[in-house]
């Protein structure tokens, strides 16, 4: 836990907590429902619990009881006979180029590709029961998923309806309906507003930025320009942060991830929770070859609360934290647990961590670097800084150093003689304000 102080010149005194609350309980993964109904079309529909501030992807399931006579078990589709489209063998080599950057898509057997391009290929065209190539639904909604996590673009499905024929007892093929929720025409003109938005963040962007760049600035766009709130609709997806500037941990990652790729960044979606077992979310990104965690929820003031206090002014309180940009799996690992459908790969680079990357990474107790911190820091007309260190005997010593031993008044201009501070021991991060 975070802890905010202020140091005098002879002695320390608490003054409050600096601590990120969870607002974690607007992702929830549905349990895949099971039938064993036959001559019946039931539909059975799986809402989120009262307590759950936001929906989870509605998942309905139809049984239908095939005739002896019958014998077309063929792919369908919905709609006219001039208007059927049918899944071709073009179309599925088409699909399956387009995919093999998406991490999701990678991890899956060649089986689970196929039908990952069914289900992309029915939900673009808008088509309706298709026919797959699995018998088993289980498959249907972990391969649902994935396209789901890889494709922040399809924000217009909110869950599907497959339907199983039966032949006496005998299953013998399964048709999946996306949960449309805007119609096309719908779906086109918010993709357009979504493209205003999009147009005028990249716009800003430095010219010729490295991937780290690119990857800071999307991170800190999406910060300065969102808030956190659980009421606001479709807070599951991208049009809640695009078009209201307002959404909950889904909506952040995917806005992350749809603006990373548009710059060149791989990028995917990822499940899991956080203290207590809530449900969250948040993003994989690889950034010159290596993979990085970023929770561009958790960098956001308006989802931490900073417990009351007198110690210093609230206009400098950092609107951004970037503890969770750039981390790997250990560190992600001390507040997050990992419970993706596909497996994510371990994350252990640091070259492209912020704290590294922005010189602020301590590995050793370095006078000239401290110095050097704080004076450039002053020159930027920062108002906070964060130093993290490599190791915890390293946080120690440094905590001994610029608190204990009272060295941070070497390196603030502080007049009072008064510095408020945060500490942060799960982190290995010390912030003051300047």
């Amino acid at each position: 836990m975070k802890k905010t102080f202020i140091l005098l010149m002879s002695m320390l005194f608490l003054t409050g907590t600096l601590a990120y609350v969870a607002y974690v309980n607007d992702f929830i993964e549905l349990p895949y429902p099971q039938t064993d109904k036959e001559n019946v079309s039931e539909l059975i529909s799986q809402n989120s619990p009262a307590n759950q501030s936001t929906d989870n992807y509605a998942v309905s399931e139809e049984t239908v009881q095939i005739e002896e006579n019958h014998s077309d078990l063929s792919v369908t589709v919905s709609g006219s006979q001039d208007s059927v489209k049918v899944f071709q063998e073009e179309e599925s080599s088409l699909l399956e180029d387009k995919q093999q950057e998406r991490y999701s898509y990678s991890r899956l057997t060649p089986e689970e590709q196929n039908l990952y391009n069914e289900i992309l290929w029915a939900i673009l065209e808008y088509q309706e029961n298709v026919t797959l190539s699995t018998l088993d639904n289980n498959e249907i909604f972990k391969v649902f998923q994935c396209v789901l996590n890889d494709h922040p673009e399809i924000f217009y499905v909110d869950g599907y309806t497959y339907t199983q024929y039966t032949l006496a007892d005998a299953l013998k093929k399964i048709t999946f309906t996306a949960n449309y929720s805007l119609s096309q025409e719908e779906k086109e003109q918010r993709q357009q507003e979504i493209d205003n938005y999009v147009n005028q963040c990249i716009g800003g962007m430095p010219q010729g930025a490295d991937e780290y760049t690119r990857v800071k600035y999307i991170y800190e766009y999406l910060i300065e320009h969102t808030e956190y709130d659980a009421e606001v609709e479709d807070n599951q997806n991208i049009c809640s942060v695009f078009l209201d500037g307002r959404s909950v941990c889904q909506g952040y990652a995917k806005a992350t991830q749809y603006l990373l790729e548009k710059v060149g960044i791989p990028a995917t979606l990822i499940l899991g929770t956080v203290k207590g077992g809530e449900g969250h979310a948040w993003n994989l990104v690889k950034i010159d070859g290596a993979w990085y965690y970023v929770d561009t929820t958790w960098g956001d003031a308006s989802y931490q609360a900073i417990s009351e206090t007198d110690s210093y002014p609230e206009q400098k309180t950092p609107v951004i934290n970037y503890d969770y940009l750039c981390v790997t799996t250990e560190q992600l690992c001390k507040t997050h647990t990992i419970d993706n459908v596909v497996e994510p790969p371990l994350c252990d680079s640091m070259e492209d961590n912020y704290y590294v990357r922005e010189g602020l990474y301590i590995t050793s107790v370095d006078e000239e670097q401290l110095t050097c911190i704080f004076q450039n820091s002053y020159e930027a007309g920062d108002t906070f800084v964060t130093l993290k260190c490599s190791s915890l005997d390293i946080y120690n010593e440094l905590k001994e150093m610029l608190i204990t031993n009272q060295a941070i008044f070497r390196y603030l201009n502080c007049p009072d003689k008064v510095v408020s501070y945060t500490n942060d021991e799960k982190q290995y991060t010390m912030s003051f304000w300047l």
